[in-house]
C-alpha cells in the first residue's frame, strides 16, 4: 500500500553531518504561496542590491551569516567544507546580501597518500567573484522540472500519463504504470543511480535507463533518483522535438536574461568557473584529473554534459532571479515563463504519503537538514552534489542562494551540509518576528542540543479556576523540538505538563492536551489559555528543548498573564512581576 514501504535512509539522515548555529525573530505579513504572491495588489518584484533595511531584514544577522560561512573555509571539522562560496540572500526586490568568499581554483590535485590538495601557485589561484559560475549539479533538476510544468501548462504532457505514452520503449522492465508526475516527486520506483557511463555510446546509454527495473513498485516509495530526471530529458526532447539545452535557453533563459546559465559553457568561461573535482578511479567513476569548466557528474558528461538531472552552469544572481520569478508566480519583469497556478504546483506536496520526503513538482519541501531554520511546509528549494543550493520561503518572501566547490580537490572533504543549515537559519532570524505586545517578548533561540526555559514566579492558585493566557509564537523541526508549558506544586523537585490551547486568528481553537506544541504553527502569534492547577505555591515553566540536528525558528511567549476570581496573580507588563521571572536560555528581544 502506498506509503508503507520504506527507501532506506531519510533525507534528514543522509544530511545528518550538519549543525545548525544559534539564532532568533519573526514576521511581517507577506503571501503565504507564490500565486497570492503574484496577484496581491500585482507585486511582481525585480530585483536590485539594496541595504538589509530596504529588504525588511536585520543586517546583523546577515553579518553573521557571512561570518559563519567564512568558518567552513577551515577545518570542517578536518578539511575545509569547500575552497570558497558565493553567498546571495534577500527578500522582496532587494538582494541585501551577495558576497564572495574564499577562493575560485585553488587546487591543481588531490594527493591521495597525504590527503591534501596540491595547490596551484598563489598566482595562478582565482578568487571567488560574485559572479563566478558554479556546476550546479542537481539544482539542474530545477530547470528541467520548470521546463516540463511548461509542457503541461501547454497541453503536450499529461501529470498522470504513462511516461511509456511517450517513450514506448520506457515501459519495459515493470515501468509501463509510471508516470510524469511520479518522475517529478522521485516515487518511480528508479534506484538513485546507475553507472550510464560505463555504456560505450549515448544510445546504450538511453538503453540502460529503458531496460531499468524499479526496485519499488511505483508509487509506493519516495527515492531519490538521477534517472527520473534523465527520463524526464527524454520525454521533454521528444515532446518538443529539441534538445535539453536548447529548451532551456529558449524557454527559460533567455526570457528571464539569464545571461550565466546554460549546459556546457564555451572555453571563454573558464577563468570565471569555479573548478570541481580531480576527478580520479576510484573515488570518481571516470579518470579526468581537474575538472574545471565542463560538467563534474560522469553520467551527465557521459550523456554530453546535457542531462535532466546535472550540467547546468549557472551563478548567484542568475538562480536569484530564477528564485524571485517562482516567488512572483511565474513572472519577471515583462516575461512570463509559468502561469502561477503551475507555480502552485512547484511549492504543493505531492507526497503526502511519505511524511518527511515533502516535494513538489522537481522541488523538495520542507526540509530542514539544509534549509535550516527557513524550512516551512511551503518552503522549496533543492541541493547539487557539487556544494550548490537553493532556498525559497514564500512565508516570509525570502530567498538564499549557496553557492559553493566542495568537491574542490575531493568530494570526500565535506560531509553533510552545515553552511547551507548555518546559511538558511540565519536568513530566517534575519526576518523579525514583532511581539505580540509592547516592544520585547521571550525568546527561546534556535540553539542545537539546547534546552531553554522560562519559570514565573511562585503563584498562589489554591482557591481554584486560575487560568493563564498570554501568545505565543512556534514553528520547531515537527517532533524533534517542542515547546511546553509545564508546573509543580513542590518547588521545582517535579514536574508535570499543563494542558493548553492555542488559537489562531480566523481558525478554531487547537487543544494541546500533552501540553507541548510542536512543528509548524503558520509563524504567526496564536493566543493562548490553560487552566491552571490549585496550590498554594504553583510553579510554571516554559520548557523549549532541541536535538543535537536541526532547528525551527524557535518559540516565543509574550503577554503573560494568570488570573483567579477577577484577580491579577501575575502579568508580565507589571515590572515587578516581570523583575521575577527566570529565563534561562533565553533572550529578550524585540527582534
Amino acid at each position: 500500500m502506498a506509503g508503507q514501504a520504506t527507501s532506506g535512509f531519510t533525507r534528514r539522515q543522509l544530511g545528518a553531518g550538519a549543525l545548525a548555529l544559534g539564532g532568533a525573530l519573526a514576521l511581517a505579513p507577506f503571501a503565504a504561496g507564490p500565486a497570492e504572491a503574484a496577484s496581491g495588489a500585482g507585486r511582481r518584484p525585480t530585483l536590485r542590491h539594496g541595504s538589509a533595511e530596504r529588504a525588511g531584514l536585520l543586517a546583523g544577522h546577515l553579518r553573521q551569516l557571512v561570518t559563519d560561512a567564512e568558518a567552513f573555509l577551515g577545518p570542517s571539522p578536518e578539511h575545509p567544507w569547500y575552497a570558497g562560496a558565493v553567498l546571495l540572500a534577500g527578500r522582496g526586490g532587494t538582494v541585501a546580501l551577495h558576497e564572495p568568499i574564499g577562493m575560485a581554483v585553488r587546487y591543481r590535485a588531490y594527493d591521495e597518500a597525504t590527503d591534501t590538495g596540491v595547490e596551484f601557485p598563489a598566482g595562478e589561484q582565482i578568487p571567488m567573484a560574485g559572479d563566478t559560475v558554479f556546476d550546479l549539479a542537481s539544482i539542474s533538476k530545477l530547470f528541467t522540472s520548470i521546463l516540463a510544468v511548461q509542457q503541461l501548462e501547454r497541453g503536450a504532457l499529461e501529470l498522470e500519463a504513462p511516461v511509456a505514452r511517450y517513450l514506448p520503449d520506457f515501459g519495459r522492465a515493470g515501468k509501463q504504470e509510471v508516470t510524469v508526475r511520479q518522475l517529478l516527486t522521485h516515487t518511480s520506483g528508479f534506484r538513485a543511480w546507475i553507472p550510464l557511463y560505463s555504456a560505450p555510446t549515448y544510445e546504450e546509454r538511453v538503453r540502460l535507463v529503458y531496460d531499468e527495473a524499479p526496485v519499488s513498485p511505483p508509487g509506493t516509495a519516495y527515492l531519490y533518483s538521477d534517472l527520473n530526471m534523465i527520463s524526464l530529458q527524454l520525454v521533454l526532447e521528444k515532446v518538443t522535438g529539441r534538445a535539453l539545452d536548447v529548451l532551456l535557453r529558449d524557454e527559460v533563459a533567455q526570457p528571464l536574461g539569464l545571461g550565466r546559465t546554460r549546459y556546457n559553457p564555451p572555453a571563454s568561461w573558464r577563468p570565471g568557473i569555479a573548478a570541481t573535482e580531480d576527478a580520479r578511479q576510484p573515488w570518481s567513476g571516470l579518470d579526468r584529473g581537474l575538472v574545471w569548466g565542463e560538467v563534474h557528474d560522469e553520467n551527465a558528461f557521459s550523456l554530453g554534459g546535457v542531462a535532466g538531472h546535472a550540467g547546468v552552469f549557472s551563478c548567484a544572481w542568475d538562480l536569484a532571479v530564477l528564485g524571485r520569478t517562482l516567488l512572483n508566480g511565474g513572472s519577471y519583469g515583462r516575461a512570463r515563463i509559468l502561469r502561477p497556478e503551475s507555480v502552485e504546483l512547484m511549492f504543493t506536496d505531492f507526497n503526502t504519503d511519505f511524511p518527511g520526503d515533502e516535494h513538489g513538482l522537481g522541488f523538495e519541501l520542507y526540509q530542514h537538514w539544509y534549509m535550516g531554520a527557513m524550512a516551512t511546509p511551503r518552503t522549496a528549494g533543492h541541493t547539487g552534489f557539487t556544494g550548490t543550493s537553493l532556498v525559497l520561503d514564500p512565508t516570509t518572501d525570502s530567498f538564499l542562494v549557496v553557492l559553493g566547490n566542495s568537491v574542490h580537490p575531493v568530494r570526500s572533504w565535506r560531509s553533510g551540509s552545515a553552511p547551507r543549515v548555518a546559511a538558511g537559519t540565519h536568513l530566517a532570524r534575519a526576518v523579525p518576528v514583532r511581539p505580540a505586545h509592547g516592544r520585547t517578548a521571550w525568546f527561546s533561540g534556535t540553539a542545537s542540543s539546547a534546552t531553554a526555559t522560562l519559570t514565573l514566579p511562585a503563584l498562589d492558585t489554591s482557591a481554584g479556576r486560575a487560568r493563564l493566557r498570554g501568545a505565543l509564537w512556534w514553528d520547531t523541526e515537527p517532533g524533534s523540538d517542542t515547546l511546553a508549558l509545564e508546573a509543580s506544586d513542590d518547588g521545582g523537585a517535579g514536574w508535570r505538563p499543563v494542558p493548553f490551547t492555542t488559537t489562531r486568528h480566523g481558525e478554531a481553537p487547537l487543544d494541546h492536551p500533552a501540553g507541548s506544541a510542536t512543528g509548524w504553527s503558520g509563524r504567526v502569534w496564536h493566543r493562548l489559555s490553560a487552566d491552571l492547577p490549585a496550590a498554594r505555591g504553583l510553579v510554571l515553566r516554559w520548557r523549549y528543548t532541541t536535538d543535537r540536528l536541526y532547528v525551527g525558528r524557535g518559540a516565543y511567549v509574550d503577554g503573560l498573564r494568570a488570573e483567579a476570581g477577577g484577580h491579577v496573580l501575575f502579568h508580565d507588563a507589571r515590572p515587578a512581576d516581570a523583575a521575577r521571572v527566570e529565563a534561562v536560555g533565553w533572550s529578550t528581544s524585540a527582534d
